[in-house]
């Protein structure tokens, strides 16, 4: 039997906005109510059924859970922070322990306070320490309950949602130079964030959970230099500006972009609901890519959109296949985490693809677990590969 190193984490991921249900005082909800993108209403109400849900997670046997804290429910208004919202995520983190789950806290997750995001996000001269400034109160507040924080998900799909390709608040389309502005802010956001975040506890360990992306290409020099570009861009730029700021990665990824494709390798395609191409091998590709930075490496978002649930065990199965591989060639990977451990609200696509090990009725907000959740919980509960 092919097994992971003793403490390897397993479990599954989610994210405020897109499971909580009830935030009304952010631009996404905002943007909802003037019908720019879909409501997202009650969501999952994972707010009030957490227990419930970590109940589930806990049966499938995972060890480890990542959640992101919604700013907007800490600080309603700049600079008065919610006590009984801080203690409402005290309690999440401790029904976590309490389960023997691993917390990986995320404090920021795409959405913003509306009182953030109208006087220009983080394009504000001063959003940086702003953003530090509340990284470190939670911290302050929360940092004895866990040992494990993200500050940013994502932030270049962040950049490019929001400005250019223009469907995410603040629905600004083909503007390289607000993107550019965007990212250089985000990076020093984290920066100041870290530093603030360490100021408070120095014992805990912060990171960041980047999407990356697996380019190739086929032979024709253009294709390559253009591959290696966009590699460089995509993938390593931020990590490289954030170089000393980060004591472990988080991974996120689903893509797979080959330059110079045929029409032919273009049509087998395995596609996910999302119309992402499902590759097998892709995750290895990125871990491996990681390694030279020498940190511990999590997967801390790897998933599939499969309303059927026809495809998501096979995913699954590659995915920790990717894992295993990585780890017998030295890269450090500490844990996996699936995206997500429910259906939840998938941003400009609502709820109308679904992500998670465990069907969510948004009707009557019922859960079902599905049957790849317990493919994965042999993955989870025996620590090593399945046949």
């Amino acid at each position: 039997m092919k097994t992971f190193p003793d403490g390897f984490l397993w479990g599954a991921s989610t994210a405020a906005y897109q499971v909580e249900g009830g935030i009304p005082n952010t631009d996404w909800a905002a943007a909802g109510r003037r019908g720019r993108v879909p409501a997202a209403g009650r969501a999952c109400d994972h707010y009030h059924r957490y227990e419930e849900d970590f109940d589930i997670a806990r049966s499938l046997g995972h060890t480890c859970h990542r959640f992101s804290i919604e700013w907007a429910r800490i600080e309603p208004e700049e600079g008065k922070f919610d006590e009984a919202e801080i203690e409402h995520y005290r309690k999440v983190l401790r029904a976590l322990k309490a389960r023997g789950m691993t917390p990986l806290v995320n404090v920021w997750h795409f959405t913003l306070p509306l009182w953030f995001s109208e006087r220009g996000g983080f394009l504000h001269r001063d959003a940086p320490e702003v953003f530090a400034r509340y990284a470190a109160h939670i911290i302050e507040r929360l940092g004895g309950e866990a040992d494990y924080w993200l500050t940013e998900n994502e932030p270049l799909v962040y950049a490019g949602g929001g400005y250019l390709r223009g469907v995410w608040p603040p629905f600004v389309k083909r503007d390289p130079f607000k993107f550019l502005r965007i990212s250089r802010a985000l990076v020093e956001a984290h920066k100041r964030a870290y530093t603030a975040m360490k100021k408070v506890r120095p014992d805990i360990r912060i990171g960041i959970a980047k999407h990356n992306i697996f380019f190739e290409s086929n032979a024709n020099p253009f294709n390559m230099l253009v591959c290696a570009f966009i590699d460089r861009f995509w993938n390593h730029r931020f990590l490289q500006r954030i170089k000393g700021y980060q004591d472990f990665i988080g991974l996120n990824h689903y893509h797979h972009r080959k330059f110079g494709a045929t029409a032919a390798e273009r049509a087998a395609a395995v596609r996910s609901d999302m119309g992402w191409e499902v590759h097998p091998t892709s995750l290895y590709h990125c871990l491996v890519a990681l390694k030279k930075y020498g940190l511990p490496i999590y997967v801390s978002e790897n998933g599939i959109a499969d309303a059927t649930d026809t495809r998501r065990a096979q995913f699954i199965t590659d995915a920790v296949a990717c894992v295993h591989r990585a780890l017998a060639e030295g890269v450090p990977v500490k844990g996996y985490l699936y995206w997500s451990l429910l259906d939840n609200f998938e941003w400009a696509e609502g709820f109308t693809k679904r992500f998670g090990l465990v069907e969510v009725d948004y009707a009557t907000f019922a859960r079902k677990v599905r049957p790849s959740a317990y493919v994965y919980k042999q993955v989870c509960e025996q620590n090593a590969l399945i046949d």
